[in-house]
């Protein structure tokens, strides 16, 4: 039997609580495929079932997305071979040399697409494309605000935006970030700078949808940039959970919409996630997404991944390398 190992958490709190398992890799089991790792995407959703903002039970097995050559098909499984390259973002486990996954969230990579790119995008990408194309459909001539627009998935939803048409006022960490992105409006600004910002960019008309993954720090700031009867996507929590919502500022803002929206709920069934994957793909094909790798660690080494993420010291993505 093969011996593996992964990168678990035995108690919620900092990164120092990530260490090395080893582990026998078992055979799959009915509608698994068992794949060896070839790369894992670093998410900050990662970060959150870490320290426990995410409820899960102890240990943690971190990580959600992988990418990896299947090695065994299960009982039941069709569909698959052996070798074929397949990218998974359910459940956990990802920080692993080995996984096991249903077939039925089974993600098939194309050739083309080298496993180092495919992990840094898999889960950002599926996100990017459910905040544009579902969360919000976004339209030619509309005006959306992105948060973190250098980061992991900020830096696919920016172009996703700008090749469907719509105006794209991005906003970033520093000002070396946001020299990094590409699109007319790239601000670097302290929050409560941003809405007068917006404003004038936007002649007062201001934002149709703000997509915020930074959550506490930018709360109030994205609010303030929608538009009467806009739409605010708060899809992470970089910088802590979301306070508590008054339906009244909801009110006074313009009768404004907010949403918590996960990719589970828009992946929910194999078509769904078929689908999804296919536009990713198609978008990757196409260069109009250009996903980069900004830094690179050893799985080993998750926990130094861990500090430069939540100390906002990434670009891009990261890609963790068993």
């Amino acid at each position: 039997m093969t011996t593996g190992y992964r990168m678990i958490a035995r108690a919620h709190g900092g990164p120092e609580v990530i260490e090395r398992e080893a582990f026998e890799v078992p055979p799959p089991g009915p509608g698994q495929v068992l794949i060896e790792t070839e790369a894992v995407g670093l998410n900050f959703i990662d970060t959150y079932y870490r320290k426990g903002l995410y409820p899960t039970a102890l240990p943690v097995a971190l990580g959600a997305e992988s990418v990896g050559r299947i090695i065994a098909l299960g009982e039941g499984v069709s569909g698959f071979a052996l070798g074929e390259r397949v990218g998974a973002t359910p459940h956990s486990g990802s920080y692993a040399s080995h996984r096991l996954i249903p077939a039925e969230k089974a993600i098939r990579v194309p050739e083309e697409v080298a496993p180092d790119i495919a992990a840094a995008v898999m889960l950002k990408g599926l996100t990017a494309c459910y905040l544009a194309e579902d969360t919000f459909p976004a339209q030619a001539g509309q005006v959306a605000l992105v948060h973190s627009a250098a980061g992991g998935v900020g830096s696919l939803l920016v172009p996703w935006l700008l090749d469907k048409g719509v105006t794209v006022i991005a906003h970033s960490g520093s000002a070396e970030k946001a020299a990094q992105v590409h699109t007319e409006h790239s601000l670097f600004c302290n929050f409560n700078e941003l809405s007068e910002k917006v404003r004038a960019i936007t002649k007062g008309a201001m934002c149709h949808v703000v997509y915020d993954g930074v959550g506490a720090a930018s709360w109030s700031a994205s609010l303030a940039c929608l538009r009467p009867r806009g739409l605010m996507a708060s899809y992470g929590n970089a910088s802590g959970a979301v306070p508590p919502i008054s339906l009244l500022d909801l009110m006074r803002g313009g009768s404004l919409y907010v949403t918590r929206p996960t990719v589970s709920d828009y992946m929910a069934t194999p078509e769904a996630l078929a689908a999804s994957a296919k536009k990713l793909f198609d978008r990757i094909g196409r260069g109009v997404l250009k996903p980069r790798i900004g830094q690179t660690f050893k799985l080993e080494d998750a926990a130094q991944a861990h500090r430069a993420l939540e100390s906002r010291a990434t670009t891009g993505s990261t890609v963790l390398i068993p």
